[in-house]
């Protein structure tokens, strides 16, 4: 079913009426010349200024395109609240295969549409968009974080992101076992790629016995050559179902927590780096009744969104790890109100996060 303009009435639906709706603006851009097609979507500013980074992905359609846009946004309205940063949530996507499509003059193209936003919107890197892309986006406008070091920014925010992860998984392990630490546990990555093979890092250091996947086989062969003690197996769908399993982390694209793949896990946790691992709503009381505790994925990956929100105010990185390192106690936090309120972690972290933005609507 469509509308009058041909947009999917379901994307309308969501933007206008639903409760994952409540969106201030989405803004379609197209370039002819670049090829560029892109979808802006501004969840909310009453935090500040909405930051998200921008995703370059293959998509089927338009309409997955915009539904994309519109969660992802949603989601970095809650991230946001929830790292206590003050910025509201946004996300851009941009349709196509970035290695087949993407050039300077398509970048340049979508800068220049995020600079007529009057910096309602601030973008940076996500799936498919790099550091070296930022810095192209930044000479198109000025309301660019995730640069280079050399033309003023950050760098890579992967490695935040999996130091946050990091003390998500902490928390998690504090939670359920009794103490911060993952030694002796058996973890599986699933996703090595930007942010995994830093999360690997972490926890090859604390002691914990690693397993991997990806389908890039030369992201596993990069942890591997580094890392001998640490195992690989084929796909995703057995990695949940490895034996002895106490912590699984969904490191690659959302929607790995879903109808299938909850009743596989062997895992006790969950508590990994991707958006929107919950497949759809209930999936988080599927996972309590199980008795297998999720650590909220817009919490634990915050690191990323600090570092890049960080390099507005000039880049400090040991005052971004610092601010990262609250994610332990912030897990541990909705830990505490999940069960005081008897309700999911999922459901907990929403209730702080939508208390947040509703007191700076107030302000």
């Amino acid at each position: 079913m469509t509308d009058v303009t041909g947009v999917n009435a379901d994307v309308l639906h969501t933007l206008f009426r639903s409760e994952q709706g409540g969106h201030e603006q989405v803004v379609l851009c197209q370039d002819r010349a670049s090829g560029l097609k892109a979808v802006i979507a501004i969840h909310s500013t009453a935090m500040g200024p909405a930051l998200g980074g921008t995703r370059f992905y293959p998509y089927t359609s338009e309409q997955e395109a915009v539904a994309d846009a519109l969660n992802l946004s949603r989601g970095m309205s809650y991230k946001n609240a929830m790292a206590g940063l003050d910025h509201g949530g946004g996300k851009a996507v941009i349709i196509g295969d970035p290695e087949q499509i993407k050039s300077e003059e398509l970048l340049l193209a979508y800068g220049r549409f995020v600079d007529s936003l009057g910096g309602r919107y601030v973008t940076a890197c996500d799936v498919g968009t790099y550091v070296a892309d930022m810095d192209v986006v930044a000479r198109a406008s000025r309301w660019v974080t995730g640069r280079s070091p050399e033309n003023g920014g950050a760098g890579d925010s992967s490695v935040l992101t999996a130091y946050g992860v990091f003390q998500g998984m902490r928390a998690s392990a504090r939670h359920l076992w009794g103490e911060p630490t993952l030694r002796g546990r058996r973890v599986g990555v699933a996703g090595v790629g930007k942010v995994g093979h830093y999360l690997v890092e972490h926890l090859v250091s604390d002691g914990a016995e690693v397993v991997i996947t990806d389908v890039r086989e030369e992201s596993v062969r990069r942890v591997l050559d580094r890392h001998p003690q640490v195992t690989a197996v084929a796909d995703t769908a057995t990695l949940i179902r490895t034996e002895g399993l106490d912590v699984y982390a969904p490191c690659a694209l959302g929607g790995a927590l879903n109808d299938a793949t909850v009743p596989a896990l062997t895992a006790k946790v969950v508590c990994g780096a991707a958006n929107n691992q919950l497949a759809h709503p209930g999936v988080e009381k599927d996972l309590a009744d199980r008795g297998i505790l999720y650590a909220p994925d817009y919490v634990v990956n915050a690191g990323g969104v600090i570092q890049v929100a960080d390099e507005l105010h000039g880049f400090d990185f040991d005052r971004c790890k610092a601010k990262a390192s609250e994610i332990f106690d912030t897990t541990l936090a909705i830990f505490a109100r999940a069960k005081t309120d008897g309700i999911p972690p999922a459901a907990a972290a929403d209730r702080i996060a939508e208390q947040r933005m509703a007191e700076a609507h107030g302000r």
